[in-house]
C-alpha cells in the first residue's frame, strides 16, 4: 500500500503563489501528470505536471538537468510525447520524480530559477490523450447504478446475480478515446423509435454520458501471469475523470445477447490529468460495505489490505451548460454529486480480476469504474438513471427541460478528494459538447 510521506504535508507551500490557494485543483501536494503542447505551435506533445495555473515542463527541466539520480531519469521518460514509458518505471522512479518536483516547487527551493525557466501557464496549452492506450475495459461497480439500471429494465430483482461475485466489465474501443474538451459527434444508429415495427437508422436520441473514473495500468504483467491482488496498488499509476459517451436507443435495441457495442464505440472521453497514485494517498479508506448478504470473496478478490484501505475517497460532480444558458451568460448548473468511495468494487480488485486468468496488462491500459451513481436523483451518474429512461424531464435554468443531451449540450466532470489534515486536490475537468450528427450516409 502506498504510505503517505513529506510530499503530502499540509504544510507546504509553492513558489507558485497560485498553488497555494483555496480553489486550486492543484496544490503542490497533488502534481498530477500529463501531455500537452502551446497552442497553435508545431512542436511535440510533451510530458508536464501541474502547478496552481501552471505547467512544470519536463522537457525543460530534463533538458536543464535539474534533477539527479531516479528522478533523472524519471524525467527523461515523462518528457516524451506520451507517459508511457514513465510509467513502465514502476513506483520507485514515480515517487522519486514526485519527491524532486515536490522539493523544486516548495517555497525556499535553490532551484526556484530553473523551475521558473521550465513553467508554461495553463491557458497557453493544448492536451493529448496522456498515454498510448492499447487496451480500454469498462467496469459496472456501482451497486446504487446496477440497482437503478435493473430497476428501470424490470429485472426483479434488479440485480445481475453475478455483481456481488466479481466486478462485471466488457472490452471497449481504444481507437476512440479523446481528450476532455474534444466534441461529441452525436451519432447515427439503428434504433427502434416508439410503435415502429422494427429498426431504423438515425442520429440517436437517447444521448447520455457516464461519470466513471479512469484508471491507467503502469506496470503490466506476462501473459499466463496474473495479478495478485496484494500487489495490484503498485502496478496502476494513477487515475483521471472518464466520460463514457452512451447511446442508450443504440444500447438498447443492440445489447442482447453480447452486450455493448456501437452504443459505446463512438467516444470515450478523458481529462487531462492523471492523478497519481501517491497522490492519492491520504485518501485511501476501507472497501465499501458489501451487506449483510454479500457471498463469500474468492480467493483472488479477497485481500486484507484491500478491505481495510482499497476504497478511494473522491468526490464527482456533474454540470450541464446549454447553448441557451451560455448565450444568456447563464453558468453550468450542476445536476449530481457522486461518491466513488461507495462502489461496490475497487479499483485494485478491478485489475486483479482482469489479470486474473492471465489476461497481460499493459503499461497504458486503461480501465472504467462504471458509472459512479448513488440511490437519490442528485447522486445519480448518468441521465439515464436522473431522467428514469426518458420518463421524468428535468429543468434547466432559463426554462429548458431535458431527458438526454441535445445538441450544444455540454458536460463538465469536475472531481476532487478532501480530507481532515491534508491538501485539498483535485482532478481540473473532463468537458465535452454535443455537435450534430454527421449527415447521412446515403444523403
Amino acid at each position: 500500500m502506498t504510505v503517505t510521506n513529506e510530499t503530502h504535508d499540509i504544510g507546504l507551500k509553492s513558489w507558485v503563489e497560485t498553488a497555494n490557494g483555496s480553489e486550486t485543483d492543484f496544490p503542490i501536494q497533488n502534481l498530477p501528470f500529463g501531455v500537452f503542447r502551446r497552442h497553435g505551435d508545431d512542436e511535440p506533445f510533451r510530458g508536464g505536471v501541474a502547478i496552481g495555473d501552471q505547467i512544470l515542463d519536463m522537457t525543460a527541466c530534463a533538458q536543464a538537468g535539474v534533477f539527479d539520480g531516479l528522478a533523472a531519469a524519471s524525467a527523461a521518460a515523462a518528457s516524451e510525447s506520451s507517459l508511457n514509458s514513465f510509467m513502465a518505471l514502476g513506483p520507485k522512479h514515480w515517487s522519486a520524480l514526485r519527491l524532486a518536483i515536490s522539493r523544486l516547487l516548495r517555497t525556499g527551493s535553490p532551484d526556484q530559477a530553473v523551475g521558473e525557466a521550465a513553467l508554461v501557464p495553463l491557458y497557453e496549452v493544448e492536451f493529448a490523450v496522456p498515454g498510448a492506450i492499447a487496451n480500454f475495459t469498462d467496469f459496472y461497480t456501482s451497486l446504487d447504478h446496477a440497482n437503478n439500471g435493473g430497476r428501470l429494465s424490470r429485472r426483479d430483482p434488479p440485480l445481475f446475480p453475478n455483481f456481488k461475485h466479481l466486478p462485471v466489465a466488457y472490452h471497449g474501443r481504444a481507437s476512440s478515446i479523446s481528450i476532455g474538451g474534444s466534441p461529441c459527434r452525436r451519432p447515427r444508429g439503428q434504433i427502434v423509435l416508439p410503435d415502429a415495427k422494427g429498426p431504423s437508422f438515425e442520429p440517436v436520441r437517447m444521448l447520455d454520458y457516464e461519470m466513471e473514473i479512469g484508471a491507467y495500468v503502469g506496470v503490466g504483467n506476462p501473459k499466463g501471469y496474473p495479478i495478485p491482488l496484494a500487489e495490484a496498488d503498485q502496478r496502476l499509476f494513477g487515475l483521471c475523470l472518464l466520460n463514457d459517451w452512451s447511446a442508450r436507443d443504440i444500447q438498447g435495441w443492440e445489447s442482447q445477447p453480447l452486450g455493448p457495442f456501437l452504443a459505446k464505440s463512438f467516444m470515450t472521453s478523458v481529462s487531462p490529468w492523471i492523478v497519481t497514485m501517491e497522490a492519492l494517498a491520504p485518501f485511501r479508506v476501507a472497501a465499501a460495505d458489501r451487506g449483510d448478504d454479500a457471498p463469500e470473496l474468492l480467493a483472488h478478490l479477497n485481500e486484507a489490505s484491500d478491505r481495510a484501505s482499497g476504497g478511494l475517497d473522491v468526490t464527482v460532480e456533474v454540470y450541464l451548460s446549454s447553448a441557451r444558458m451560455r448565450e444568456a451568460g447563464t453558468p453550468p448548473v450542476r445536476r449530481s454529486q457522486g461518491y466513488f468511495r461507495k462502489n461496490y468494487w475497487t479499483v485494485f480488485q478491478m485489475l486483479a480480476h482482469h489479470a486474473s486468468n492471465g489476461c497481460n496488462m499493459q503499461t497504458g491500459d486503461l480501465f472504467g469504474s462504471g458509472t459512479v451513481s448513488g440511490p437519490v436523483r442528485d447522486e445519480m451518474g448518468c441521465l439515464m438513471e436522473i431522467s428514469e429512461r426518458g420518463a421524468a424531464p428535468f429543468e434547466l435554468p432559463g426554462g429548458e427541460s431535458r431527458t438526454f443531451l441535445e445538441d450544444g449540450d455540454e458536460v463538465i466532470f469536475r472531481g476532487k478528494c478532501e480530507r481532515k489534515n491534508f491538501a485539498t486536490i483535485g482532478f481540473g475537468e473532463c468537458r465535452g459538447r454535443v455537435s450534430p450528427a454527421h449527415p447521412a450516409l446515403n444523403s
